[in-house]
């Protein structure tokens, strides 16, 4: 009796171990080229956001080190603002990067 137990319950976990194989999902890859190309996309928005939150950064910066310099306000902000904007204008040359 103990060797058809043993036998049943090694037959089960031998079904067990290959059934939790097979069902083991694969890595998701993309199916079609229109999924690269969205996650192309989502990598150079990704890029471009890393970009914009930078020129904030470093307007921030620029606007600090003009009021330590004792600079008016007027022209601190507007330090800041050419900072911030030639941020966004090199995250819009990223985003037009090749489709030219």
């Amino acid at each position: 009796m103990n060797l058809i137990s043993a036998t049943r319950l090694g037959t089960l976990a031998l079904l067990v171990t290959a059934a939790s194989v097979l069902a083991w999902p694969e890595p998701a890859s993309a199916q079609t080229q229109g999924m690269e190309r969205r996650g192309e996309r989502r990598d150079d928005r990704g890029e471009k956001r890393d970009t914009k939150q930078e020129g904030r950064q470093e307007g921030r910066e620029a606007k600090q080190e003009c009021k330590d310099a004792g600079g008016k306000r007027m022209e601190c902000r507007q330090e800041k603002h050419a900072v911030k904007q030639d941020s966004r204008e090199a995250g819009r040359a990223e985003k037009h990067d090749g489709k030219d």
